[in-house]
Order: structure tokens, then C-alpha cells, then sequence
């Protein structure tokens, strides 16, 4: 059954500006969250993603703009007064309670029975499958228990949306992949809304109902993980999430794209006549071929093994390509480049600086 988009939404922030010192923060920033919805603010350090989850929280007040929680204006009310939590990168917990006194905390504050309580405890220590550690001391848990610890800590207190900060930064590698898995199943279990802020794109591409794509205050665009990366809206975002061969071209006509000084096929259309544009080829979609059937030609000029993949570069006149494959050419070796038409994403140049691509 179809619902229309204000039953859906639970929280919108309505043209946001923020600075600190002078510098622009958030610009004019819109945004509706669903019910239940996982969405991630994805984008470098400074872009205003986490300035955009404090606003949320109540611990940051916008300069310009309104934040809505179920259609009330809730700009101007208190953090506490809110029903939404927040777990940062640094867990916060109090080293001197047991497990279950920190996860009691938030509801002994608001004078809850101790029944209440300890079934609360209860529940939560199942839901993040630490049963049997409420006695434990916090600071001899591992990293990921103290994370899990934190998040128990935060649901106990059955906010609409929790807030997640970075909260798996301080992981290791290992550990954050089995973390990722373990927050999209306490989501689907507690059916709350997530806002999870990340610069990890892989993070966001794992978890997310929709990502949010941020850059110096701005968003850049916003879908599913499919949608943004399959079809990126400009290089910033291209470049940002995943791998990318972005290079300049010229729209000849529709269905036509030059690089290079080559005339090749593609699927887009409704660009100008010789309009110069970005193309972008992902390396997975570069196919490594015999000189005679590619597009392009060049040298082999390193071959990395990534696990699943080898990641080849290749050196042409004028630019050098990455392809993802499972093959492995010699280094050293010229190779054809070739790409399928539907696979070749065109976009108009950025009027901004916003949609660059981000520069070292």
C-alpha cells in the first residue's frame, strides 16, 4: 500500500546555513528522512556531514533554516527534549559503571522502575548479542563490544531516529565489516530510523537505504547506492564514490562522444552539438582486449593483484587508464582499451566548484 510523502517523512531539514568563524558550513541544505529509514551522509572531512547530524541532535543551532521532526518545528528545542540518540565515534561510556549501569543511565534519568529497567537491559544485550556481560567493567571490552555497548545504550531509551557519527572509524578492518552487517540487522529489528554519517564510501554503499552525497556544505546528489553509483550526477560524485576513469570529451552529437580524438558510441543524448563534457568509465567496465579491438591503445605499466581482481594500468597517449580484471596482461605488453556503449556515463562540466573533482 502507497503512502503519500508526509506520512513517510520523519524529519526534514527545510534550507539549512551554517558557519563557524566566518566559513560557510551549510548552504541552503534540504532534506526529508523516511521512517525507518537507513540514510548516510557520505562526503570528505569538512564537507558538513557531521554539522548536519548535530543540527539533527539539537546540539548545534542553524543560523538560517528549520529543522521538522513529525511535522512540528523543533528548531529551537533542547537536545534532551528530543526524541532521538546519538552514538559517536568515541563511545562516551562511563568507565567507572558496568555494562549495565551505562546502558541504564538514560533511564534512571527519567526515573524509570527498576523493573522497567532491567528488562530493558535485558532486551538490549540481546539485540547486540552481549548476554551475560552486565556485570563486565567497560574499559576490558574490546573496541567493537564497547561499540555495541554504546548502541544498546542509545535504543534502551527508544528514540524515533538514532544518530550514528562515525561510529565505526575506530575499528579495525575486520571488525568494521562484521560491524556493518550487525547495525543493518539491529535496524531491520528495531525498525528506527538510522542517520549514520560516514566518509567511507564502501560503509555507505553496504548499509544504506539512500546515500546523501555532501560537498562544502552542499548536497550533491541522493539515491540508492545503486543509482549513485551506476549514475553519478557530476565528477565530484564520480569520483568519490568508487573508482573512476573521468576524463574530458566532446558530445559530437547524440549517441556520439569524442575522447581522446576518438569517435565512440554511447547511449545519452540532449547535450549540445561539440558541448564539452566529463566522461567517466568505471574500471571494472575498461575490458582489456587485443590492440585491434579496442577503442584506445597502450602499454601495460603495473599490474596490482586486489584479491578478487587485478587492477591494471595502462598508458595511452594523453591519459592513463585503470581496468579491473581477472586476467592479468604482462606488464609491459600493449593492449586494446574497449568499453560497451551503456557502460560510458556522461556528464556536463561543473559550473561550480562544488561538483569537482576532489584534488590532493
Amino acid at each position: 500500500m502507497e503512502t503519500n510523502e508526509k506520512e513517510r517523512d520523519i524529519l526534514e531539514l527545510k534550507n539549512i546555513s551554517k558557519s563557524f568563524d566566518g566559513k560557510k558550513v551549510l548552504d541552503d541544505l534540504s532534506l526529508s528522512i523516511g521512517k525507518n529509514e537507513f540514510i548516510t551522509l557520505l562526503g570528505p572531512s569538512g564537507c558538513g556531514k557531521s554539522t548536519t547530524l548535530r543540527i539533527i541532535g539539537g546540539f548545534v543551532r542553524p543560523d538560517a533554516g528549520s529543522v521538522w521532526f513529525d511535522g512540528k518545528d523543533i528548531t529551537d528545542l533542547a537536545a534532551e527534549k528530543r526524541n532521538v540518540n546519538t552514538v559517536f565515534q568515541k563511545y562516551s561510556l562511563f568507565p567507572h559503571m558496568n555494562v549495565e549501569e551505562n546502558i541504564a543511565f538514560g533511564l534512571k534519568l527519567k526515573k524509570k522502575s527498576k523493573s522497567y529497567i532491567q528488562d530493558k537491559i535485558k532486551y538490549a544485550l540481546k539485540l547486540v548479542n552481549l548476554e551475560g556481560y552486565e556485570k563486565r567493567n567497560t574499559t576490558a571490552l574490546s573496541g567493537g563490544q564497547q561499540q555495541r555497548i554504546a548502541i544498546a545504550r542509545a535504543i534502551v531509551n527508544e528514540p524515533e531516529i538514532l544518530l550514528l557519527d562515525e561510529p565505526l572509524g575506530a575499528l579495525d578492518l575486520k571488525l568494521r565489516h562484521d560491524m556493518q552487517q550487525e547495525l543493518i540487522r539491529i535496524k531491520k529489528e528495531v525498525g528506527i530510523t538510522f542517520v549514520y554519517v560516514t566518509h567511507d564510501q564502501e560503509e555507505a554503499l553496504t548499509m544504506s537505504d539512500r546515500i546523501v552525497v555532501m560537498n562544502r556544505g552542499i548536497i550533491q546528489q541522493m539515491g540508492t547506492s545503486k543509482s549513485i553509483y551506476d549514475e553519478p550526477q557530476n565528477a565530484f560524485v564520480a569520483d568519490f564514490i568508487g573508482e573512476s576513469n573521468i576524463i574530458d570529451g566532446i558530445m559530437l552529437r547524440d549517441r556520439v562522444v569524442e575522447i581522446l580524438g576518438v569517435k565512440i558510441p554511447c547511449v545519452d543524448e540532449g547535450f549540445g552539438e561539440r558541448e564539452t563534457v566529463d566522461v567517466v568509465i568505471r574500471p571494472e567496465d575498461l575490458e582489456i582486449k587485443p590492440v585491434e579491438c579496442g577503442f584506445f591503445s597502450g602499454q601495460v605499466i603495473s599490474v596490482l593483484f586486489k584479491g578478487a581482481y587485478y587492477e591494471i594500468k595502462v598508458r595511452t597517449d594523453g591519459y592513463e587508464w585503470v581496468s579491473q580484471s581477472v586476467n592479468a596482461p604482462e606488464v609491459g605488453s600493449q593492449v586494446g582499451l574497449y568499453v560497451v556503449p551503456d557502460n560510458i556515463q556522461i556528464m556536463h562540466k561543473p559550473k561550480s566548484e562544488d561538483a569537482e573533482i576532489i584534488k590532493e
